[in-house]
């Protein structure tokens, strides 16, 4: 029997193959986007689950309000860890992790490497985070200073097939800032595990981890400063709500005497004054979709993503189904005869829902397999704009062959049932007679119609908008001009080299100018804050970035000085000379002119404050991303490290190769690296530009399976229409009025959709707007715009089949009356 149900299905597909095609490509894009996003959403969901007790895991993370600046930040203090490991019983383990290096710089045997993220760690790291060791012992691999764990592929850099325990290596350029200033903790350290590389999962990933043993920062009792990554391990029966209470106290428990000594205030004092500090608690599998604390290790997800991508999927597949039922039931005229053969034959209703239902089953098949041939080709693509690495072989992972078996039976009986109930409800004599009425199965085609339009609008929409906001971001007075500038951040790995090169650059005619800072607007820079406070209120405390620079940063960058005068060489003592900018002078309480101003800075509990003199006031710039508001900002005069070059001309690559060349020559051997400062401006809003090619092509293809869906209803209806339209063309109907005849009803059901478009893209994208500080506003001709694409392409889906159905030699329509 169900050979007989796959017999006849396949004669059916070969009736008709062109309404075969159309409903397996509409339901294969549906399935392929599905199994892309699939891929996405299973994978960020998926986030540090690896470890064992991922459960129990939680992060520590600073909350604080200093003046008007609210500071959530995802490192804490060094004595936090041990202190609540003391204080709290639900607390079994407690971890610290200290960033040390992007690129890490390791000696062995004369040989020099440049690769691998280093971090330090405490001893306790591997019993919180479950990271398999290939060779040694996670116990007590980082008990003694002075040693480190690689990762294999660090390993087989450095020492090939031989065995890597105990050998030493030399790291170079580790350090820690700490409040009595720079720890140099590079030296020499002996290797005393290997462990397998850090999953792609996971909120951090680091080659090199050395021990928090050998930092004398990790023991200072500061809880006034500090950037330890902090973990908990809690006891299972650990309640966070309760923790988080007990929490409250440990400010003023441990914070106050150095309040007092610090700032000298009671911290009474210093909550009167209208600031707090307290501490926060964040799942392990919560920081990668859900944390907006700032210095997170690495770029975090965003759980608004997964929602917005769950349900372009979601809508798609639905979509792609309610394609299938349209084309299906449009077709339905042609199997009339066949229907009425069969229940006359005695074919129960039952087997001929199970025989649609098989059709359906044999079209998502077709579509499942087509739909792996369009994820092997798209899924390159995907990979580039959302900055994964997923492939072929991810369809085998157990999860996703569940969804795909899963999607195989949920689309067969979606897309099949609707067709299938309705086709096989036909009465043998009305259908023998080529008479059947669809009763009330029009309200249900057109409101799926609405549907499909709905979100097609809604996608056309969030496309413009995030266009829209992208533009606003590209051309957004952001208070510096980042053209044509060059950034070699780590010029300062030259060592005794690095004026000579900086010199030489300023004699070459290409370089317009050139300024030495390692702190940046955009991308990688140094990043310090100071306290600073009115000299009138030495007890008010406002936090500030802090920027070192030197005299050619502000004409480099083209910032305005909108008051008193730049940095200079020639003025001698700079030491405690500031320059500030706009918002700087509201945060410090300042005269509307604030040269010649003095503020206080806190530089320590054992150090009395400075006094630091303002001569210089700067336009306010936008030292990160647009996310953000404008801090207060002081600039120091305190050149290091890095360069920031201006060139005359857009064609730098010349000099560039110039630059190489002078690098090499001095043979360091340090790799040369730059780059454009508005490359590293535009990667700042790369997420965004990602969600922005993402849209769009899931508009376009949203639109084009929902025009699919659209034919196949204006399929249905000519043919139900067949013998009026024939009529309406002997009694002299134009092929436009015909046209119109048949486009109005739909048009109208396009209408409809925006009424549900339209709100709903509005509430969307004002939300996703409201992540941005700076961010342009929902302008009405995006409904427009919108609108009338949306028309446009539906216009002509209907009217190609319309004019066809409109051309008909009416003779053909009425012969058999």
């Amino acid at each position: 029997m169900i050979r007989n149900y796959f017999k006849i299905a396949w004669r059916s597909i070969q009736k008709s193959k062109m309404m075969f095609a159309i409903n397996v490509i509409g339901l294969a894009l549906g399935i392929a986007t599905c199994l892309v996003i699939s891929l996405f959403v299973i994978d960020e969901l998926s986030y540090d689950r690896f470890n064992e007790n991922a459960k129990r895991i939680v992060r520590v993370n600073l909350s604080a309000k200093m003046g008007d600046e609210l500071i959530d930040e995802s490192s804490v203090m060094a004595p936090v860890a041990q202190t609540f490991k003391n204080e709290f019983p639900e607390v079994l383990a407690t971890t610290r992790l200290l960033k040390t290096a992007d690129i890490a710089k390791v000696i062995y045997k004369n040989q020099t490497f440049r690769s691998g993220k280093s971090a330090m760690v405490d001893s306790t790291f591997f019993d919180v985070f479950s990271i398999k060791f290939i060779k040694g012992n996670a116990k007590n691999a980082l008990n003694s200073p002075q040693t480190v764990v690689l990762t294999q592929k660090q390993a087989q850099a450095y020492f090939g097939n031989d065995d890597p325990i105990n050998k030493t290596i030399e790291i170079k350029d580790q350090g820690v800032y700490s409040q009595a200033g720079y720890v140099d903790l590079s030296g020499f350290y002996s290797v005393t595990g290997i462990i397998e590389e850090i999953p792609s999962n996971a909120h951090f990933h680091f080659d090199i981890l050395t021990s928090m043993a050998g930092n004398p920062d990790g023991l200072s009792p500061s809880w006034l400063n500090g950037n330890y990554h902090t973990y908990l391990l809690l006891s299972e029966k650990a309640d966070l709500a309760q923790l988080e209470t007990k929490m409250k106290l440990i400010p003023e428990k441990y914070m106050s005497s150095q309040i007092k000594s610090g700032m000298g205030m009671t911290f009474k004092e210093f909550l009167d004054k209208g600031n707090k500090v307290g501490f926060r608690l964040l799942p392990l599998t919560d920081i990668h979709l859900y944390s907006d604390y700032k210095f997170e290790l690495e770029q975090p997800g965003d759980i608004k993503t997964v929602y917005i991508f769950s349900a372009i999927a979601l809508f798609m597949l639905f979509i792609a189904c309610i394609n299938f039922m349209n084309l299906s039931t449009a077709s339905a005229s042609k199997r009339v005869k066949e229907i009425g053969m069969r229940k006359v034959l005695g074919s129960e209703k039952s087997q001929l829902i199970f025989q649609f239902l098989t059709e359906a089953f044999i079209a998502t098949l077709v579509a499942m397999f087509l739909a792996a041939l369009i994820f092997f080709f798209a899924i390159t693509f995907f990979n580039q704009i959302s900055g994964k690495t997923y492939s072929i072989q991810d369809l085998l992972n157990p999860e996703i062959l569940g969804v795909i078996s899963l999607l195989t039976l949920i689309i067969s009986i979606i897309a099949g049932a609707y067709p299938a109930f309705f086709m096989s409800g036909f009465k043998p004599l009305q259908a023998l007679k080529n008479r059947f009425s669809t009763g009330n199965t029009k309200g249900i085609r057109s409101g799926l119609v609405v549907f499909q339009f709905a979100i097609s609008a809604t996608l056309i929409i969030g496309t413009l908008v995030v266009g829209q906001q992208m533009q606003y971001i590209k051309n957004k007075d952001i208070g510096y001009d980042r053209k044509q500038l060059i950034v070699i951040r780590q010029a300062g790995l030259l060592g005794k080299n690095f004026e000579a090169f900086r010199d030489e650059l300023k004699k070459d005619s290409r370089v317009k100018n050139i300024s030495t800072s390692a702190f940046l607007p955009a991308g990688p820079s140094d990043n310090f804050s100071t306290v600073v406070s009115p000299l009138n209120d030495p007890l008010q405390r406002i936090r500030a970035k802090n920027f070192n620079i030197d005299e050619e940063y502000i004409p480099t960058l083209g910032m305005k000085l909108l008051a008193g005068r730049n940095f200079s060489k020639q003025t001698g003592m700079e030491k405690n000379n500031i320059i500030i900018n706009e918002s700087a002078i509201k945060a410090f309480g300042l005269k509307a002119n604030p040269i010649g101003q003095t503020v206080l800075e806190s530089v320590g509990a054992d150090k009395p404050n400075e006094i630091l003199t303002i001569v210089g006031l700067v336009k306010d710039f936008h030292a990160r991303s647009l996310h953000e508001k404008i801090d207060p900002l002081i600039m120091r005069y305190n050149p290091y490290y890095g360069l920031i070059i201006k060139v005359n001309s857009e064609n730098s690559a010349d000099l560039i190769s110039t630059m190489k060349s002078k690098w090499t020559s001095y043979g360091t051997g340090e790799p040369f690296n730059y780059a454009y400062l508005d490359q590293l401006y535009n990667e700042t809003y790369q997420k965004e530009a990602n969600m922005n090619s993402i849209l769009r092509i899931f508009a376009i293809l949203t639109i084009f399976v929902a025009c699919l869906g659209l034919f196949g209803l204006v399929t249905f209806t000519t043919e139900q229409r067949f013998k009026e339209i024939g009529i309406r063309k002997v009694l002299g109907s134009s092929v436009p009025q015909i046209v119109g005849l048949l486009s109005k009803d739909f048009l109208k059901l396009i209408a409809v959709s925006f009424l549900i478009a339209f709100p709903l893209g509005y509430y969307v994208m004002q939300n996703w707007l409201q992540d941005f500080e700076y961010r342009t506003e929902l302008q009405w001709w995006v409904f427009v715009v919108a609108g009338l694409v949306t028309v446009l392409i539906a216009f002509l889906t209907i009217s190609y089949r319309s004019i066809q159905a409109a051309l008909m030699n009416p003779v053909k329509s009425l012969k058999t009356e």
